[in-house]
């Protein structure tokens, strides 16, 4: 996976809270905590779960969560 932004932090899924539209998705970044809001829909397109390896892509005030 190749992105323009700069900042990509290797993680691992720690814990998912879904909500109606919005699911807050809790990551493990080098035994740091970290904590990104996306959609439900989201979620479920990238099929993520507690575990998961991802990249946390960061770009001005954003989070994104990108599964390799």
């Amino acid at each position: 996976m190749e992105l323009s932004a700069r900042n990509n932090l290797k993680a691992r899924v720690k814990n998912i809270k879904l909500g109606e539209v919005a699911a807050e998705v809790i990551l493990d970044v080098g035994g740091q905590e970290m904590c990104s809001t996306i959609t439900v829909d989201s979620v479920k397109r990238l099929g993520l779960k507690v575990g998961d390896e991802v990249v946390a892509v960061i770009k001005a005030s954003s989070v994104m969560i990108g599964k390799p």
